[in-house]
């Protein structure tokens, strides 16, 4: 068993009553024939608006890695035909392992973000995943310095190898930052998550923690808000989770519970699969033709088909 301090200590951080700001990862649907559906893709952008959610494209649920120029930049054009400025996207450098930390490329695609009113997500890169930590806060903020806004990205290498989470006192630097005005935090666990969150309350509590915890989407109860792959699968369902934790209704825990399950079946290892279960989902609630994913792509077994039609079965009483 814990301590009692400890556990005294983690009850008195939960922020009941709050108003939760969600960012939606939007998934990349794809036809039989390995092609993007770009009207599934513009639709499910609409449905997130329109479940009170902000879209955040060309993140690792848009195969942001694997699309050309040309895809991501149509992926922010259409993303702007929907959604206006209000969007996040993945600012991505397509470079290689053993590449240098490129300050021009990262502030030329995070800049492509900002031009189109959207605010950019710095995602991690094989160039900065060789710089120290130091080093990573630094580069960071020589990207922003021209920026209105940015928003920095920890992601755990179970999503990708180069990615990065930094230890608390390099994270406390990132709060100084002033153009970030907060930070996706992907590492899975709760504890570096919940010392994110002290940190920012005591340094500057305007600074957002979006939580990428699809294991542990209850996050937001102890301050933290979200950027997450999993309410691709449902994004007016996790809209309605929010609002209950708004109101104070207990009914709160029953959704999020429900939520959470489907969670740590889609996000089980191998992580990046998770992207075949959102594609289920999406083909079994009529939003996508079909489940096909790109080449490459790690997907899941056709029982994972069951399994998720039986939570869309119990999310149907929620809506």
């Amino acid at each position: 068993m814990w301590p009692r301090g400890i556990v005294d200590d983690i009850s008195q951080r939960i922020r009941p009553n709050r108003t939760i700001t969600g960012m939606s990862a939007i998934l990349l649907t794809f036809t039989e024939d390995d092609a993007i559906d770009w009207s599934a893709f513009t639709a499910h952008v609409a449905r997130t608006v329109d479940a009170g959610l902000t879209p955040a494209v060309n993140m690792d649920t848009g195969y942001v890695q694997l699309l050309g120029d040309a895809d991501r930049d149509r992926v922010l054009d259409l993303t702007v035909e929907v959604a206006g400025s209000d969007f996040v996207a993945g600012a991505y450098v397509a470079d290689a392992s053993g590449a240098a930390f490129d300050r021009g490329a990262h502030l030329a695609v995070a800049s492509a973000v900002a031009e189109r009113g959207g605010t950019p997500v710095l995602f991690p890169s094989w160039g900065l995943a060789t710089l120290g930590d130091e080093a990573w806060v630094d580069a960071i903020a020589s990207i922003a310095e021209p920026l209105e806004r940015c928003i920095g990205f920890e992601l755990g290498t179970m999503f990708v190898p180069y990615g990065r989470v930094l230890p608390l006192d390099a994270y406390r630097r990132l709060l100084d930052v002033p153009q970030c005005i907060g930070a996706k935090h992907s590492s899975l666990q709760r504890q570096p998550e919940w010392d994110r969150l002290s940190l920012r309350d005591e340094v500057r509590p305007d600074f957002r923690v979006f939580t990428g915890n699809d294991l542990a989407i209850d996050m937001v109860m102890y301050g933290s808000d979200y950027l997450l792959g999993l309410s691709t699968f449902a994004p007016a369902e996790f809209a309605r989770r929010d609002a209950l934790w708004a109101a104070g209704d207990p009914a709160f825990h029953e959704l999020n519970d429900l939520l959470q399950y489907l969670g740590q079946l889609a996000f089980r290892v191998p992580v990046p699969a998770y992207r075949h279960d959102a594609a289920i989902v999406h083909e079994l609630r009529g939003w996508a033709t079909s489940d096909a994913t790109p080449p490459g792509a790690p997907r899941r077994p056709e029982s994972d088909r069951a399994l998720l039609a039986d939570v869309l079965d119990r999310l149907g009483d929620w809506t």
